[in-house]
């Protein structure tokens, strides 16, 4: 399945693809089965249905060859998509990329530390930046090397603490794009001091453009991503090359610590997967698309930055 949060004039509601259409799920509910207490969000979706999302498919199965008539519905191409989920209560964002650490580290003139490979480290980002599909990202005012990072995102389905990494691939409720927007000038300063690089990202952070289940995406091994900025590839990479699988990456962040429904999880940047590691840096104006093929689809927002100075 595919679920987006479709932004409306009663505010973001979570829909589900259905040849062309973004149905409303709570509309969906009630009018197809009878359930009237379904909630209007994806988190909430998640929070009551879990990892199975037993609501969302069988509206799906009622919907299955029927035009979806007598539901609330937008038609995809005109929908405008909020994230797919809306603040949610925790996002880490991991390192899981061997070549990314390792030519990111030899512009600052440094090797991949041994504790890497042993490790799979992380940080906490700021839950509240989330910014959807077709979104302006706004930069520091200053800043000077303005980034993208290609990577992709686990949302969880079901609360885990001190999980196995089984345990905690089992709770995965599905997939999307993830743009982790990079201040590199600030980055660096305020990892001089040994700490970050917070500053230089909580900023904004893109997710979307919609969230495709763990039994519809298949195996991840398998999955490309590839990242434009104004229609030329600038990166390209699989997600085969993670050094370790998101069970095993939320089982190290989930050990003595419990996660929720709809917190979100980033592996990182592939390898190539950002300016930093090829020289360049985005301007304003420039649109940055994350394309992850078919099933994830395209997440796509312009750069632009804050007046003033730093």
């Amino acid at each position: 399945m595919r679920l987006a949060t479709v932004r409306t004039t009663d505010g973001p509601r979570a829909a589900l693809g259905v040849r062309g259409d973004w149905v409303d799920l709570a509309d969906a509910a009630a009018a197809l089965l009878g359930d009237r207490a379904c909630p209007a969000t994806l988190v909430g979706l998640l929070r009551r249905d879990g990892v199975g999302l037993a609501t969302a498919r069988r509206v799906a199965d009622a919907l299955e060859g029927v035009p979806p008539v007598t539901v609330r519905a937008t038609k995809a191409a005109t929908a405008a998509l909020a994230p797919p989920v809306v603040d949610p209560g925790a996002f880490l964002d991991f390192y899981a990329f061997e070549e990314h650490v390792r030519q990111a580290r030899s512009r600052r003139g440094l090797e991949v530390p041994p504790e890497w490979y042993r490790h799979p480290v992380y940080y906490r980002s700021n839950p509240r930046s989330f910014i959807g599909h077709t979104d302006e990202v706004w930069f520091p005012a200053g800043e000077e090397r303005m980034d993208y990072e290609l990577e992709l995102a686990a949302v969880l389905g079901a609360p885990v603490e001190s999980p196995t990494p089984e345990q905690a691939a089992a709770a995965i409720a599905g997939f999307c794009l993830l743009n982790d927007w990079s201040a590199r000038t600030m980055q660096a300063e305020v990892m001089k001091v040994g700490l970050g690089p917070a500053k230089g990202k909580d900023f904004a952070t893109s997710l979307g453009p919609w969230l495709v289940t763990a039994d519809e995406l298949g195996d991840l091994a398998l999955v490309t991503l590839e990242a434009r900025v104004n229609g030329e590839r600038w990166s390209r990479g699989r997600l085969a090359d993670m050094r370790w699988s998101f069970g095993e990456l939320i089982a190290f962040a989930g050990e003595g610590v419990r996660f929720e429904p709809g917190d979100v999880f980033g592996s990182g940047t592939i390898g190539g997967g950002c300016g930093l590691e090829l020289g360049r840096f985005l301007s304003v104006g420039d649109v940055v698309e994350l394309d992850g093929g078919p099933k994830l689809g395209v997440l796509a927002n312009t750069v632009r930055q804050r007046e003033g100075r730093r």
